[in-house]
C-alpha cells in the first residue's frame, strides 16, 4: 500500500467496470475502505470470503443485472459468517425489483426473511434522490441520473473531497449542477456505447463519446480531477478510448483542455 493510499481518508478500490463480462473484465462494483460496496456487479467474485464478509453497507444505484449480479450470490457466501444483516440501500424502486425478481423464492432466497423475519440476512432500506446521509463514518449524497430504469448516481465524501459516480445515466443536466457545487476530487462516468451507436445509447439511457464530450460542457470550469470512464463494453473499449481522445483534442470546448480522461481497470486502488 503507498503512502498516499495509507493516509487517505476515502480508499476506492474498482472490482469491476467494464458494461460485459470477458476474461479479465468484471461488471460494475467498487469496494470503498473495505466495508461501503457500490453497486454489486460481477467484480465482487473477486473477493475472498473474508472480504465479502466485512462488507456492512451496499449502495445500488440501479437495477440491472450487471450493477446486481453478485448481490444473492455475496449474500449466500458469506451469511453464517455474519452477525448483523448486511444493509442494501437503493431507490424503492430499486429494491422492489429485488423483492419481485431476485429475492422471491423462485431465482434466489428470500434473504429479507431468511433465517427468520425478525433475525433477516440483509436489510432492505431505501433512499431518495437528493438524500444526504453518513454512513461508516463518510457522507453520502444521492445525485440525479438519468437511465431506462430509476437510477442515481453518488457522491461519497470522506472528508478531503468527493469521489463521484454517475451510475448508468444519460444526458442529466441535473447532476452536473449538483457536482458544480461539490467538493469534488475524482469522477467516474460511463460512456457504454461509441460513436456509430449514439442513437442505441440515447435509448437505452447511456452515453457515447460525443454525448460525453457535450455533458462536460456543463461543468462551469476546467476540472481540476481525474474524469475515469467506465463501462465501455470488452469489445468496444480501444475504439471508445480512441473516440474521446479524438474529441478532446477539438477545440474550442468552454472549460478548456485537458480534462484529464482515465480508463479504469478492474484491481485498481486510488485515494481520495
Amino acid at each position: 500500500m503507498s503512502k498516499e493510499t495509507a493516509s487517505a481518508s476515502l480508499r476506492v478500490r474498482v472490482l469491476g467496470c467494464s458494461g460485459a463480462i470477458a476474461q479479465g473484465c468484471r461488471t460494475t462494483s467498487f469496494l470503498v475502505d473495505d466495508h461501503l460496496l457500490v453497486d454489486a456487479g460481477t467484480g465482487v467474485g473477486d473477493l475472498s470470503l473474508e472480504q465479502m464478509a466485512n462488507i456492512d453497507q451496499v449502495l445500488l444505484t440501479h437495477s440491472h443485472l450487471d450493477h446486481i449480479a453478485a448481490l444473492p450470490l455475496m449474500v449466500d457466501a458469506v451469511a453464517k459468517r455474519r452477525r448483523q444483516p448486511l444493509q442494501v440501500r437503493a431507490l424503492p424502486a430499486t429494491l422492489d425489483a429485488l423483492r419481485r425478481h431476485i429475492f422471491n423464492n423462485v431465482i434466489w432466497p428470500d434473504f429479507t426473511r431468511l433465517p427468520s423475519a425478525d433475525r433477516p440476512f440483509i436489510e432492505l432500506l431505501p433512499f431518495e434522490t437528493g438524500d444526504r446521509f453518513e454512513c461508516l463514518g463518510k457522507q453520502i449524497e444521492i445525485l440525479p441520473a438519468k437511465h431506462t430504469v430509476p437510477a442515481v448516481g453518488l457522491a461519497i465524501d470522506g472528508g478531503t473531497g468527493a469521489w463521484v459516480f454517475s451510475g448508468d445515466t444519460g444526458a442529466c443536466p441535473a447532476f452536473w449542477q449538483r457536482i458544480a457545487q461539490l467538493p469534488v476530487r475524482a469522477l467516474v462516468i460511463e460512456t457504454a456505447f461509441g460513436r456509430d451507436e449514439e442513437e442505441l445509447a440515447r435509448i437505452s439511457g447511456h452515453l457515447s463519446p460525443a454525448t460525453l464530450i457535450e455533458q462536460l460542457r456543463n461543468l462551469p470550469k476546467q476540472p481540476d480531477y481525474p474524469i475515469h470512464i467506465t463501462h465501455t463494453k470488452p469489445s468496444e473499449t480501444e475504439t471508445i478510448v480512441a473516440q474521446l481522445c479524438a474529441l478532446e483534442l477539438q477545440e474550442p470546448h468552454p472549460v478548456g483542455w485537458p480534462l484529464a480522461l482515465q480508463w479504469l481497470e478492474a484491481g485498481v486502488e486510488f485515494a481520495i
